[in-house]
């Protein structure tokens, strides 16, 4: 079994467990707006999509091939470090769903002292080393751009939840971090 292969079923593992045991089951606490359904259907049909485009070969990448296919095993598995990294600071407060769970907290240290969303930053770059493993310029821009538009959409539904629970808490935290990509975003 290709490596390629092992890191791919891990990931996907990981995310359909933390998926059934970080989701907030109170309805009360739910203002997801769908988000979650939307990121997940964009990931499947991004992701299929960029599988079928690498498939018919159109869009490959002729230079390096396997630097560029070892590039992006190296951001998968980096992005699902820093996700995870993210995902065991926050504790019980990281669900899948945006909720506010009971005596929730605004974390700013650790890698939260620098980007509000760092188990977005991990899965963002998962799916762009997903791309790039692909070793197909198409299959790149099919996997990321999609993915990354539902994940600023996403962050925008959390942002203003987070904005009404802690008002100007939040406000004052994100005048001093950045969404995603530090300098940038």
């Amino acid at each position: 079994m290709s490596l390629f292969l092992i890191i791919s079923i891990v990931w996907v593992i990981s995310e359909i467990l933390l998926g059934r045991a970080k989701i907030s089951t109170d309805k009360s606490k739910d203002k997801d707006k769908s988000s979650l359904r939307i990121l997940w259907i964009t990931i499947i049909l991004s992701v299929v999509a960029g599988i079928t485009i690498r498939i018919s070969g159109v869009g490959i990448i002729a230079t390096s091939p396997q630097f560029i296919h070892n590039l992006g095993l190296i951001l998968i598995i980096l992005g699902l470090i820093v996700r995870l990294i993210a995902i065991l600071k926050l504790k019980s407060m990281f669900t899948v769903n945006v909720a506010i769970q009971e005596n929730h907290k605004i974390v700013k240290s650790g890698i939260y002292d620098t980007i509000r969303h760092p188990a977005y930053l991990g899965s963002l770059l998962s799916f762009l080393g997903l791309g790039i493993a692909f070793v197909n310029w198409l299959s790149i821009i099919i996997i990321f751009i999609p993915v990354l538009l539902s994940f600023i959409n996403r962050i925008q539904v959390e942002e203003k939840v987070l904005i009404e629970e802690f008002g100007e808490e939040y406000l004052n935290y994100s005048n001093n971090t950045y969404r995603l990509f530090p300098r940038i975003y």
